[in-house]
């Protein structure tokens, strides 16, 4: 006899043996029909504990143990047909029915609970997989709870890892050890979609019972849970496992789809990325080739009959225009570069005054850097950035305000702290841009029509690529920061970058508070 047989089994003893107890002690004192109350009372008692046949056995020997002791002629079966035998028949039925009645109930708590296991089973289930970022990694745990469902059943699992695959593939994914009868079962119900085994109406006669794992109009693996047919709750556990497959399946579905959505995205983005270096070529390269090439071919051709200054002259335009192509070319394909999902900047502990002396002599070389007046604010801290990708924000900001500002205007740039953020700031006093435009001169090959000013296009004739101001927010952003056009009073437009600043290990001194503001070095 096991544990679980002696804990049910012990109260109920105690329960008839208080009983006979009192019966004893109360016999000469009651007559029979009070004394078969406390028999009843016992019965009811022990039908908590007791199986059903037990119950109903262990009743009809008390009935014929209290024939024996207290029903006269006493110890014998005799039964005056008169007076007792009435009693001892109802006693006997109504001790089999209470009985009935509360193994009948003890048998509905029975299910309620298998019920209440079973929905919180696919509560967990479904917990887990809903935070589940590949649900085809919890294959083993899905073969784990519908062995648990069953008490043990051996279960396999197949698992596509696709949309459109098909389960003889070599990326499905196996869990258990199905034979070749099984795996054949398991491939077929895929297909299918429909649950396979005894009590599904298809193939009624396999011992085994095959559940498909159902997502939206798509099947994507099937489950084997052996000898099924054989489990005594098998028609009861069927929905309740075909339940957790199809929490699976829509698991599966969901991830697939996010996965697909994902890649779409990416593929959209690579050709919106394909379509602006196309675009870029097709408009903007054009015209500084065609000066290249035509200079080039005036030297070529007629160079002998030109002097010196018509020479250097084409020579110059040669090189402003070939600089004008590689700026083209760089805000292009860093702008690709930094709209890739996966963009890994090359950071680390950079002084703002090297890189901002840096763009200022690259911008004194070119004709007009003259214009270029810089003022950076003693002891700024060490800022965590890529320098390469910072340095191109200020040389297309400083291009941008150059290439649409008055010739005789300044053009500053200036590099201050606010709180925790470093202010890279240039300003120009050109014509200014149109408040309509202030957002979108920052997107891709957007120049400003009808705005007039820095970032747009103008009378004069100056155009640009319309990717510089959108490379210099995507670097901004990269580094976590933002860029914003703010309108001047005085006229013109100020760009505005401001990039978070960390904590070095070992910041950089702090200059006094009476310190002025200085120019870079070039």
């Amino acid at each position: 006899m096991n544990s679980l047989n002696v804990s049910r089994v012990i109260p109920a003893l105690l329960a008839w043996a208080a009983a006979w107890g009192a019966m004893a002690w109360l016999d000469g004192h009651l007559d029979l029909a009070n004394l078969a109350m406390l028999l009843v009372l016992a019965s009811a008692l022990a039908a908590l504990w007791l199986p059903g046949w037990a119950s109903l056995a262990t009743s009809a020997v008390a009935v014929m143990a209290f024939n024996w002791f207290f029903v006269p002629p006493r110890f014998t079966f005799t039964v005056d047909l008169h007076q007792n035998a009435l009693l001892l028949v109802a006693l006997l039925l109504v001790n089999w029915i209470i009985a009935a009645l509360v193994i009948r109930q003890r048998r509905q708590a029975h299910a309620a609970q298998q019920l209440a296991h079973r929905e919180a089973r696919l509560r967990q289930w479904g917990d887990t997989l809903r935070d589940a970022s590949d649900p085809a990694a919890h294959a083993a745990a899905l073969q784990t709870a519908l062995q648990a469902a069953t008490g043990g059943s051996t279960v396999a699992v197949s698992v596509l890892r696709a949309l459109g695959g098909q389960p003889d593939d070599a990326t499905t994914l196996q869990v258990g050890e199905p034979d070749a009868e099984q795996r054949a079962g398991l491939a077929l119900c895929v297909r299918d979609g429909r649950p396979m085994g005894a009590g599904s109406g298809r193939y009624d006669e396999l011992p085994d019972a095959y559940l498909p794992l159902r997502g939206r109009g798509v099947t994507l693996g099937a489950a084997l849970v052996t000898g099924l047919a054989r489990h005594p709750q098998g028609t009861e556990l069927r929905p309740h496992l075909q339940a957790l497959c199809d929490q699976m399946g829509s698991a599966l579905h969901r991830s697939l789809i996010t996965a697909q959505e994902q890649q779409a995205r990416e593929q959209a983005q690579l050709q919106a990325t394909r379509n602006a270096l196309l675009a870029a070529i097709s408009h903007d390269y054009r015209t500084p080739l065609a000066t290249i090439m035509g200079a080039a071919s005036a030297l070529q051709e007629q160079g002998e009959r030109m002097d010196g200054a018509q020479r250097s002259r084409l020579a110059a335009g040669i090189v402003e225009e070939s600089e004008r192509l590689a700026r083209l070319t760089d805000n292009t394909l860093q702008l690709a570069r930094l709209d890739a999902p996966t963009v890994a900047l090359r950071c680390d502990w950079e002084s703002t005054e090297e890189i901002v002396g840096a763009v200022l002599r690259r911008a004194r070389r070119r004709p007009e850097g003259a214009r270029v007046h810089v003022w950076v604010e003693p002891g700024l801290p060490l800022l965590w950035c890529d320098a390469m990708l910072v340095s191109q924000l200020l040389d297309n900001l400083l291009d941008n305000g150059l290439k649409y500002s008055p010739a005789d205007a300044p053009v500053e740039l200036h590099a201050t702290r606010e709180g925790e953020q470093l202010v890279l700031a240039v300003s120009d006093r050109g014509p200014g841009i149109a408040p309509a435009w202030h957002d979108k001169v920052f997107e891709v090959f957007q120049r400003g029509e009808g705005a007039t000013g820095s970032g747009g296009g103008d009378d004069s004739g100056r155009t640009g690529a319309g990717v510089g101001l959108a490379v210099c927010r995507a670097i901004a952003r990269a580094h976590g920061g933002e860029i914003r056009l703010r309108p001047r009073a005085e006229g013109g437009c100020r760009f505005e970058c401001r990039l978070p600043l960390r904590s070095a290990d070992q910041p950089a001194p702090l200059a006094p508070e009476a310190a002025p503001a200085q120019e870079a070095t070039p």
